[in-house]
């Protein structure tokens, strides 16, 4: 174990940590990163590491969140235990397309999305072009779903589908999520929390799964990997309580627009590193 293999991991650490909860698409940060610095781990480990990663951002909602989400908080009246297995039951109907396509299509997209550059950048672009003009649009009107309470079964369930989309490399699984779900008639901090809240079993769930593939496939875990995999979660925990802070702040006074700019920059970006790289070699 190197030290700078360990360096490596703390930068993809924060790189997961930080870009999770914004909607630029922490994956696709993820592929990138990995490539340009090169973690020296066989491929199959590197997407496993990518998704699992993932669980030390999750692990930061259910630690900020934990009293809004727990139903059984006896400081909580009765009715609003309810409102609380309400929105639970409204979690677990938004995940299931994101459970039933995601088998599907989960051993489909890695061999032919996950480490393509330019799907990452045209992704990236595409979403950016899109919360702009998603923002201006409802520049000066007033949402009807204030709070993610609010949210019905129905809506629920379409911000399930929208959060398949974010499969595709470089899409953002909060950045997917957000955009369905004020489409919908969602504030942003609604759309938001809502993002939060619903990666939690699907983050579990795809890690799960990312495991089992990774061990099925007759791969094991050495010492070294299993200290990545750790340190690097403990590094997402950690940045993504100051990422959610960061966000949930920055959106009672501003839009989007300002992450769909991002996209567009990051991704011409992507299209001309590569592009240039292809053309060298």
């Amino acid at each position: 174990m190197s030290f700078i293999e360990i360096l490596k991991v703390l930068v993809l650490g924060i790189v997961e940590g930080f870009t999770e909860w914004l909607p630029i698409s922490s994956t696709g940060h993820l592929i990138l990163v990995n490539q340009i610095i090169e973690l020296k781990e066989p491929e199959t480990f590197i997407k496993m590491f990518n998704v699992v990663i993932q669980l030390g951002a999750i692990l930061a909602v259910v630690v900020m969140y934990f009293k809004k989400l727990n139903p059984f908080d006896p400081r909580k009246k009765q009715n609003q235990k309810i409102v609380t297995l309400r929105l639970w039951m409204k979690i677990v109907v938004a995940c299931i397309p994101a459970a039933v396509i995601g088998l599907l299509l989960n051993d489909w997209i890695d061999a032919v999305l996950l480490d393509n550059p330019y799907v990452v950048a045209a992704m990236l672009i595409i979403y950016g072009v899109l919360f702009i003009l998603l923002e201006k649009r409802n520049e000066g009107v007033s949402q009807p779903v204030e709070r993610v309470t609010q949210i019905s079964f129905q809506t629920a369930l379409i911000i399930g589908f929208f959060q398949v989309l974010a499969m595709v490399p470089g899409t953002s699984r909060s950045g997917a999520t957000i955009l369905g779900a004020m489409l919908l008639g969602c504030s942003r901090s609604a759309a938001a929390e809502f993002s939060f809240f619903l990666g939690i079993p699907v983050m579990f769930g795809a890690s799960f799964l990312k495991v089992l593939v990774y061990v099925k496939g007759g791969a094991g875990f050495s010492g070294n990997q299993i200290f990545y995999l750790i340190f690097g979660m403990i590094v997402a925990f950690i940045v993504s309580v100051y990422s959610i802070k960061f966000l949930m702040g920055y959106i009672k006074n501003n839009d989007f627009k300002f992450f769909g700019y991002y996209r567009i920059i990051l991704g011409v970006i992507v299209l001309a590193y590569f592009g240039v790289t292809a053309l060298a070699g």
